[in-house]
């Protein structure tokens, strides 16, 4: 069975809103400002999306990467693969999804990210889609999270878990780039006792 892993950038206090600069936050484009990308975690990444044949995004993520991917013509084979592969955007509001081998997901989250999950192939990553991120875990769906914590406190902004309710979680993994960025590597427990 295919898994669903998470991939989000998160500040120290859990602010996850417009870590790229592209969604008008005041506070936008952190990710860059508050870090340079090592090439541990450019590997890392590039690993992650070896791993992966299809994307799972909400709306925001989507629009953001479906203005931006497809410009992207000379980024090599990353490039290539994150405008070639199955794109899924779980939104009740976009009529159309204009982004090459995208698909629209309404209706019952579970149950459709379930039979995505029984098709063959490799995982189905979701990048960022903070309110996506809540959902698949409270449906229980979600077979990962990748939280890459850059080292900045914002103070305010979306929240990765504002208002979420209780899931535990073991961590699996965790690892220091030299960038100062920390990827913490976390799988839902099997007890939610």
């Amino acid at each position: 069975m295919r898994k669903v892993i998470a991939s989000i950038f998160v500040t120290l206090d859990g602010v996850v809103e417009d870590p790229g600069g592209a969604e008008g936050f005041e506070l936008g484009g952190w990710s860059f400002k508050y870090s340079g990308r090592s090439e541990e975690e450019t590997t890392d990444a590039a690993d992650l999306l070896k791993a992966s044949d299809a994307l799972l995004l909400g709306r925001v993520t989507y629009q953001g990467f479906a203005a931006a991917w497809p410009k992207m013509t000379d980024g090599g084979w990353y490039a290539e693969k994150m405008n070639a592969m199955p794109k899924y955007v779980v939104s009740s509001t976009i009529e159309q999804a204009e982004w090459n081998n995208s698909t629209i997901i309404r209706g019952n989250l579970a149950l459709e990210v379930t039979k995505l999950k029984e098709e063959k192939g490799q995982n189905l990553l979701v990048f960022g889609s903070g309110g996506l991120v809540n959902s698949l875990l409270q449906e229980h769906v979600l077979d990962e999270i990748r939280l890459l914590v850059y080292p900045v406190v914002l103070g305010h902004g979306k929240r990765l878990f504002n208002e979420a309710p209780t899931v535990a979680l073991n961590v699996t993994g965790a690892k220091a780039f030299s960038s100062g960025v920390v990827l913490l590597t976390y799988h839902p427990a099997t007890n939610q006792g």
